[in-house]
């Protein structure tokens, strides 16, 4: 069977048990029974990830429980509210419930055609049709669509109508998900013409090669961008970030691919990386970063590969973590900090106020490490020091801090 491209072994070894299967089907995930556990588990991420849409088919209606003193004398006064809070109102329930207010009066039966809506796949997808068969579709217009309900294998013809649709109905709120198989089917360009999206979440994909493109591609409006269980290259990668010039907030999570960051942004306040091999990060100038947040990630290649975390100009940053000796590499300025590093100016970041280390406490050049690595930030507040087993214990040693 193929290699996962995930984790880089075979879908053999690494099966699904019954009880990552069954949190699978609650959250909706439907994949083979030879999925590997990495990917199960990434999967359960990608869908806990996804935001939740800003309308609920189950919203409750404030007015249920209300006892009304006004007497039932049969007139439309809610017909008579100017067109546009009529459009408000509309704007602000599902795409299928938005449809429906066309049969409550004439007066209704065009104002849904004329407002962006949010459009769920799974609000609209009827108990006897399968997900397979769920597709977006239809002439509304479209401010938040959340299309995670359809296997988009089975639409591979139709994808770049769809996503060409999406920009000229001025899509703002995008997550476009592929049904967990296969991982690495190809996204189509046509992501690049949404140029109205101020949030975009992409699932499952094989990022696609943005060397033909024009110059002037770009996002100028996005501001939240995730990627889940994504194979992006790294020139494809910082291409992204580049034509992105107004991007607030980046997470990735479980990136097939190693990922290679070079930031360089005015905007950028947040990136978060989960369950990523990393090969490394240089922060070369982000001003108004304040988060880096690491989980779950580890160096790529050779088992004592670590990952290169550069930290340059980044005056703001308040929070880092988690920082594992075992899998990173921290520079700060132009010096790798290691143990005895000799501390200046230059080899501190003072605005760190938050900080989360994880250590195995039996290995020695771990914990020779942690006195060294706590003189690089100090100002912190907030301490989280998490105790790691080791496979491999190397002797206890008496830290001095």
């Amino acid at each position: 069977m193929d290699q996962q491209p995930l984790l880089g072994v075979s879908m053999s070894d690494m099966r699904c048990g019954p009880a990552i299967q069954e949190a699978m089907r609650l959250l909706g995930v439907e994949f083979p029974e030879a999925m590997g556990l990495g990917t199960a588990m990434a999967l359960c991420f990608l869908y806990r990830a996804t935001p939740n849409p800003p309308v609920s088919p189950a919203a409750p209606l404030a007015s249920a429980g209300a006892s009304w003193a006004a007497t039932n004398d049969g007139v439309d006064r809610i017909s008579r509210l100017p067109d546009q809070i009529l459009r408000n109102v509309v704007s602000r329930l599902p795409a299928k419930d938005a449809a429906r207010t066309a049969a409550l009066a004439s007066r209704w039966r065009g104002l849904w055609r004329s407002v962006p809506l949010v459009l769920v796949d799974s609000h609209i997808l009827p108990a006897c049709i399968q997900p397979e068969r769920m597709a977006p579709g239809g002439d509304d217009l479209s401010s938040c669509l959340v299309v995670a309900a359809a296997h988009m294998a089975s639409h591979r013809a139709e994808i770049t109508r769809w996503l060409q649709l999406l920009a000229d109905k001025g899509v703002q709120e995008l997550a476009f998900i592929n049904r967990p198989w296969p991982l690495d089917l190809p996204l189509p360009a046509a992501i690049f013409r949404c140029t109205s999206l101020t949030r975009l979440h992409l699932g499952v994909w094989r990022f696609p090669d943005t060397a033909s493109l024009r110059r002037a591609t770009a996002f100028p409006h996005l501001r939240e961008l995730v990627l889940s269980l994504v194979v992006v290259e790294e020139q494809d990668l910082a291409f992204l970030l580049n034509r992105s010039p107004v991007l607030v907030d980046l997470t990735i999570i479980a990136s097939q691919t190693a990922v290679r960051l070079r930031l360089v942004s005015r905007t950028l306040r947040c990136v978060q990386l989960g369950m990523c091999a990393l090969a490394d990060i240089r922060v070369v100038d982000a001003p108004r970063l304040e988060r880096l947040f690491l989980w779950m990630t580890m160096g790529c290649g050779s088992e004592h590969e670590l990952s290169h975390i550069k930290i340059g100009h980044a005056p703001n940053l308040r929070l880092l973590g988690h920082w594992q000796p075992e899998h990173h590499e921290l520079e700060i300025g132009n010096t790798i900090i290691k143990a005895g590093t000799k501390m200046s100016t230059s080899t501190t970041v003072p605005s760190v106020q938050i900080l989360a280390l994880e250590v195995k406490f039996e290995v020695r050049d771990e914990v020779k490490m942690v006195p060294c690595f706590l003189k690089c930030f100090p100002n912190v507040e907030t301490l989280h020091v998490f105790s790691r087993n080791s496979d491999k214990p190397s002797g206890k040693v008496n830290l001095k801090l």
